[in-house]
């Protein structure tokens, strides 16, 4: 079976499912780098190989995390948003998208998404919310953004009349194709009404070029499908959006905390901000 593009409308409540813990996964390399558990020998031995070559990864990805953080703090807070749409959820991580908003707003509505079948295990056990809001996990791919918009636990979560935030926090690097990562995120935005916003961080080249290029290589043989991009190639994923100052930008830098201050530039490889339709 196939879980690297399953739809939402694939259950896997009713049958075995192959976890491929042989094979190395994005969301638990990740996991391994941010510290975490719930990672396996392959994603260990991809990790420690690509961090052998660039020993900045864990700074990088651990200020990527916090900038989840601050935008999604900021999207409540600032600017009033209350539903959340977070694609490529990752393993859980406290703190989560949904209790940083409803530390905010008890009542905000998340729906996490993601693919990989352990991802999916702990976030229906972990990512449970306040009880006058409501989180939602679907298994789903981000290549299907209209089966994720019009999924039950989309349709029964959001309301799509209101402005929603989508989230895509450190994926679409590993959608490769420009033309087809620039389609998914239109197909995503389009339906939604305005005052909607889109965060977004994916990995920039610009800091430290040629670390981020042999890092991103690594990740590519040792078959995690990468790509890096220009300052330029990022912002225009926002095209057409009004964006939240300081606009895209080395997260660290993004309304920075006392952490985020504390990072060098040639430290941190991820570029990300905020943009909201008109």
């Amino acid at each position: 079976m196939d879980w690297s593009r399953l739809t939402p409308d694939d259950s896997r409540a009713s049958k075995p499912v192959d976890l491929r813990t042989n094979q190395p996964h994005s969301a638990r390399v990740y996991d391994y780098m941010l510290g975490g558990k719930d990672n396996f020998a392959a994603d260990r031995k991809v990790a420690e190989e690509v961090m052998a070559g660039s020993p900045y990864l864990r700074v990088s990805v651990r200020a990527n995390r916090n900038f989840m953080v601050r935008a999604a703090r900021h999207l409540v807070s600032e600017l009033g948003i209350t539903q959340f749409l977070d694609i490529g959820t990752g393993l859980p991580t406290s703190p989560n998208l949904h209790e940083v908003v409803q530390a905010v707003n008890p009542e905000a509505r998340i729906v996490y998404i993601d693919n990989d079948p352990i991802v999916l295990q702990h976030a229906r056990a972990l990512l449970v919310g306040t009880p006058v809001g409501k989180t939602a996990y679907i298994d789903a791919d981000i290549h299907d953004p209209e089966g994720i918009l019009n999924s039950p636990e989309v349709r029964q979560t959001l309301d799509l009349d209101k402005p929603v935030a989508l989230c895509l926090i450190a994926i679409l690097h590993f959608i490769p194709d420009e033309q087809e990562a620039h389609d998914i995120v239109r197909r995503l935005m389009e339906p939604l009404p305005p005052g909607s916003a889109m965060a977004m961080s994916t990995i920039a080249i610009d800091a430290a070029p040629e670390r981020v290029t042999s890092a991103v290589a690594a990740f590519n043989a040792r078959g995690i499908a990468s790509k890096t991009r220009t300052r330029a190639e990022v912002d225009l994923f926002f095209d057409g959006l009004d964006m939240v100052p300081p606009g895209a930008t080395p997260v660290h830098h993004w309304h920075p905390d006392d952490e985020a201050k504390s990072l060098k530039d040639n430290e941190v490889s991820m570029y990300g901000g905020i943009g909201i339709k008109r």
